[in-house]
């Protein structure tokens, strides 16, 4: 465009995702009303994205059986309680309160692998690192709290798995890496 605002006649050809991945760019936002320009993830990525989706709704099924199980629960935790300061409505409101807020983090954490899986599935290389963070915590769960139960495992392996899969080297250019030189990127310009 010239400074009066016509075109000057050059191209205005917007780059394809791949193109900008090539450059180490991410792939460039959309706007609304405007046709995406997508390119196909590559093979384990969309793997990757299935497996989050499908931890993410082991996890809500799990504790949604848990939530169907709270009697069972809390009578055995009356049954093992030797503190005489607590009585049975305490520990059934502990255990209502504490069975809720694990759901809803089933509930945020399946949202959170399917909102972060598909912006991988884009090709943003900060989706990856988020899920390789909820990854990791997802299996601390497992291990310090639920070490005994099978689906918490199943949901953490397929975690790691999906995780595993976006780290692989032949999906490295997918995701582009950050641009280093002058005016940003790690480094702050100096080499």
């Amino acid at each position: 465009m010239t400074e009066s605002g016509e075109s000057d006649g050059a191209s205005e050809r917007r780059e394809s995702d791949d193109e900008r991945r090539a450059r180490g760019l991410p792939p460039e936002p959309s706007t609304p009303g405007q046709p995406r320009n997508t390119s196909k993830p590559p093979t384990p990525v969309t793997v990757a994205f299935w497996l989050y989706v499908l931890a993410g709704v082991l996890l809500v099924v799990v504790f949604s059986y848990t939530l169907t199980q709270q009697e069972t629960v809390s009578n055995a935790l009356i049954d093992l309680n030797a503190n005489d300061n607590l009585n049975e409505e305490q520990i059934r409101t502990g255990v209502r309160t504490l069975l809720w807020t694990m759901f809803v983090g089933a509930v945020v954490f399946a949202v959170l692998f399917a909102l972060f899986g598909w912006k991988a599935r884009e090709g943003t290389r900060s989706a990856r690192t988020f899920l390789t963070v909820i990854a990791a915590v997802t299996l601390l769960i497992q291990v310090l709290l639920f070490p005994t139960s099978l689906p918490m495992v199943a949901a953490s392996f397929l975690a790691v798995v999906a995780t595993a899969l976006l780290y692989l080297p032949s999906v490295a250019d997918y995701f582009p890496a950050p641009r280093r030189g002058l005016g940003g990127g790690i480094g702050g310009g100096r080499s």
